[in-house]
């Protein structure tokens, strides 16, 4: 069933105009018509079931049903401070690891990082970013969506203070997978296309950031996020 994410009060019994970005989805992309059937949520927790009640070509009317507790989230809070990468590869990285069940994202800029924009193409790039988000949090069921920050600088973001686990993804690490301790928070530096220089692993490693290898070979930056979630999750989440 299709699902649609609105960030509102949403409450059982009421009957609500749809905003114009959600109308041009389900009326003229998804075509659905009055008294179709969906599922609505605004990020709270759990579920609304819901009907259309009105359908016009520029706008529509949604009668909120009953509320469903449901929670798909992970029991494991992991945040993605993922170096900034070129259009799709972020892009990417950025729609797996939320349907995996990531919390949140940071996007970061690092030396090696090719992506350059102003501060106004930076706000647009994301809010691009956060529609990616919503789009696999609808898909895969969520009923929580990851918040995506601001781009920070890599140095800025490191030496700030961070609850839980903190590890940094790198070629040569010593930690592994294996030897993790069981926590409930972890957050984990991504790098971009050519990787961290060694500056940046030698900053990270003075904030107390555990470099991690994930197997013998190199993964890239899009991939690295989706194999950590899902073996983070194999160990510690809900994939058992």
């Amino acid at each position: 069933m299709t699902r649609l994410y609105l960030p509102q009060p949403l409450a059982a019994g009421a009957t609500l105009d749809l905003p114009d970005e959600a109308v041009r989805h389900l009326v003229q992309v998804l075509r659905m018509g009055k008294g179709e059937r969906l599922i609505v949520f605004n990020g709270e927790g759990g579920e609304y079931a819901a009907e259309l009640v009105e359908v016009a070509r520029r706008s529509a009317r949604l009668r909120i049903e009953a509320h469903d507790p449901v929670s798909r989230e992970a029991p494991l809070a992991v945040t993605i401070a993922q170096c900034v990468s070129k259009g799709e590869r972020m892009d990417y990285a950025l729609q797996k690891a939320t349907e995996l069940g990531a919390t949140a994202f940071a996007p970061l800029l690092s030396a090696r990082g090719v992506v350059k924009l102003d501060g106004e193409r930076w706000e647009k790039k994301v809010e691009h970013w956060r529609g990616v988000v919503v789009g696999a949090a609808e898909q895969s069921g969520r009923t929580r969506v990851p918040v995506v920050t601001a781009p920070e600088r890599f140095e800025t973001y490191v030496a700030a203070a961070h609850p839980g686990l903190k590890l940094i993804l790198a070629p040569g690490g010593d930690s592994r997978l294996s030897a993790l301790p069981a926590v409930g928070e972890i957050t984990a530096l991504i790098g971009p296309e050519g990787g961290f220089d060694e500056t940046e692993l030698a900053l990270a490693a003075r904030h107390g950031w555990q470099r991690l290898a994930l197997g013998p070979r190199i993964l890239r930056t899009e991939t690295a996020p989706v194999a950590l979630l899902a073996a983070l999750l194999a160990r510690h989440g809900d994939y058992a």
